[in-house]
């Protein structure tokens, strides 16, 4: 294995899949890849009758921040780690990626950041699973465990 892909979000889930991939990549001697996917457009409100808008989306320093503080875990832990920060859908960005890089693995969270994170839970992962031509390893948050019934 010489290339992971790791997708982020900046969320918990997103944390647990990053510490994942990375020791997977120090194991391997593979390099690790970031991507994170910002939406190409803003939908606004344009007036108080529930009409909306769309202007393009302004990159500003938050959206790079994930990937910084995953390039920075993965140099701590001496993996080679590049970033990539993608404009459009997550779901068709990280897969068409995975392929332009050869990717011998995509890393995903079980659940991602966004107001309906709940009820679409891990929508991005599914479509990932779903959409992918390469293999691809979803990595269950702590924290959406449940205990076993005894």
């Amino acid at each position: 294995m010489d290339r992971i892909l790791i997708a982020t979000d900046g969320s918990p889930s997103a944390q647990e899949a990053i510490r994942f991939g990375i020791e997977l990549a120090a194991d391997q001697g593979a390099t690790a890849t970031f991507v994170l996917a910002v939406p190409a457009v803003d939908v606004v409100p344009t007036s108080g009758f529930g009409f909306t808008g769309a202007v393009p989306h302004e990159l500003t320093e938050h959206d790079r921040e994930p990937l910084d503080e995953a390039r920075e875990l993965a140099e701590e832990a001496g993996v080679t780690a590049h970033t990539r920060l993608l404009r459009g859908d997550p779901v068709d960005e990280i897969v068409a990626y995975a392929d332009t890089l050869y990717a011998d693995l995509i890393v995903v969270g079980s659940r991602g950041h966004g107001a309906v994170a709940s009820a679409l839970l891990g929508s991005v992962s599914r479509g990932v699973l779903r959409e992918a031509r390469r293999p691809v390893l979803v990595v269950r948050s702590a924290a959406t465990r449940e205990p076993a019934a005894v």
